[in-house]
């Protein structure tokens, strides 16, 4: 597809959003994992400090620039697609959109934990955190049908 505003760009503007949502998901599958080990594991102080560095490391280094990396370019695809401009058919695309608004609250939530280990504070359980663990699949498996399907 080379119409829209991106033109002949857009089959690369979408293999690296494409690109950068696996990085974002590694980042999403990788952290909640790392703060049930960080929670499980506190009270060493060498553990705990190895779990800190872990944690600020994938935030900083993937995790985030990822997900700002994703939305750029996802939107740049949105638009180049027509949904400000009220093309029919976009139905999967707006669903597509809150389902990764939702990921997006969720990977602050789990950053912002992240920083609440790190300071000893912990207000979830354990079997919470490892339910909360399995939300990134759940939502990646419901964007990659709309976009795939495209139901609606």
């Amino acid at each position: 597809m080379t119409a829209g505003f991106l033109g002949v760009t857009y089959d690369w503007v979408k293999a690296a959003h494409l690109i950068f949502v696996i990085f974002w998901m590694a980042g999403l599958f990788m952290l909640p994992r790392y703060l049930v080990y960080h929670q499980e594991g506190m009270g060493d102080a060498t553990d705990e400090a190895r779990w800190i560095d872990r944690e600020a490391k994938l935030r900083r280094i993937i995790l985030t620039p990822a997900m700002v990396i994703v939305w750029v370019l996802g939107l740049a695809l949105a638009l180049n697609a027509g949904i400000a401009d009220g093309v029919p058919g976009l139905g999967w695309l707006h669903a597509k959109i809150l389902l990764v608004f939702l990921l997006s609250g969720y990977h602050g939530w789990a950053v912002g934990y992240s920083k609440k280990l790190a300071r000893g504070q912990r207000s979830v359980s354990n079997r919470a955190l490892r339910m909360l663990n399995e939300v990134p699949g759940i939502a990646v498996t419901l964007i990659v049908i709309l976009v795939i399907v495209k139901p609606f």
